[in-house]
């Protein structure tokens, strides 16, 4: 394994590369990544690198988003397969369709979408800053594709806004359930439950903190208290395990593990850095119109 990092570190430096990793993919791909975050931070960073390689090692909006924040970079997602099953629920025509159903309201996605689906709404939202953007809007009522379940939790924290969503969800976070709290609860009396957003209602409204990825870990770091259940993808349990070893975390069940995100190798980095393979290419006028809703979001996060 060494010497395939050992490579990878040369052909970044070769290149003007950067490895982005997200926090659900393995955590060994921390030993090469330059930058590890949620969607919103490595947004961010994607906006801004001078680097002329992104290599996202992520899911495959993740690498669109990139290319649409930096057009003139080359973008490489390392296991071209790795999709999103939330962002597979909406497509371009769904997209037509749901907003046709409601007319004249404000149309919020998630950045769990494709390009095509970002590029037909008004402003997007991670996990990290969908109260604060929604808020933001100013409006009675917002569309808000794809994720029901983080939408109607976002509606929640407001109060004041109707948030009409679309059927979305994610299914590694749905197979957290109530009864799986309760037990963790039971097993770990002195424990903090950490959820995320994307979770069933009925599983936030049990949990001590709700949050994103970035979220969750910002709240272990900042807490006096020295247990807690994780109850979001196995790759957050693994880095808190990794960078907090004098407090202990559980996960509410062994098997919270993406498949898309849980894809991607070190050998995969290697692989796309040596060929510049699985370019991500995103058509020009999509792109022009996904900018003007990820951008928005960037400001407003700011």
């Amino acid at each position: 394994m060494q010497e395939i990092i050992n490579k990878i570190k040369r052909l970044k430096k070769e290149k003007n590369a950067v490895v982005l990793a997200h926090c659900y993919q393995p955590v060994e791909i921390d030993l090469v990544a330059d930058y590890v975050g949620d969607s919103l931070y490595l947004s961010q960073v994607a906006a801004t690198t001078s680097a002329q390689i992104i290599v996202f090692a992520g899911v495959y909006f993740m690498a669109q988003t990139a290319k649409i924040l930096s057009p003139d970079k080359k973008v490489l997602l390392p296991q071209i397969e790795a999709g999103c099953r939330m962002a597979d629920m909406i497509d371009y025509r769904q997209m037509l369709e749901f907003k046709q159903r409601y007319p004249d309201i404000p149309v919020v996605c998630y950045v769990n979408s494709t390009a095509e689906v970002k590029s037909e709404c008004d402003l997007c939202v991670t996990s990290s800053n969908a109260v604060k953007v929604v808020k933001s809007l100013g409006a009675e009522k917002i569309l808000f594709v794809p994720d029901t379940y983080l939408g109607k939790w976002v509606e929640k924290q407001l109060g004041n806004v109707e948030i009409i969503t679309y059927p979305g969800f994610c299914p590694t976070h749905l197979q957290i359930r109530p009864e799986d709290i309760k037990q963790a609860r039971l097993k770990y009396p002195q424990a903090l439950v950490l959820a995320h957003p994307e979770c069933h209602l009925s599983v936030s409204d049990m949990a001590d903190y709700v949050g994103s990825t970035a979220g969750i870990m910002n709240f272990v770091k900042e807490s006096s208290e020295k247990a807690f259940i994780i109850a979001t993808e196995q790759g957050v349990t693994d880095r808190l395990i990794r960078d907090y070893p004098d407090k202990k975390f559980y996960p509410v069940k062994n098997d919270i593990v993406c498949p898309n995100m849980k894809m991607t190798s070190l050998e995969d980095i290697l692989h796309v850095l040596e060929n510049e393979s699985n370019e991500i290419i995103v058509d020009e006028q999509v792109s022009k119109k996904a900018l003007s809703c990820i951008d928005k979001m960037l400001k407003v996060s700011v």
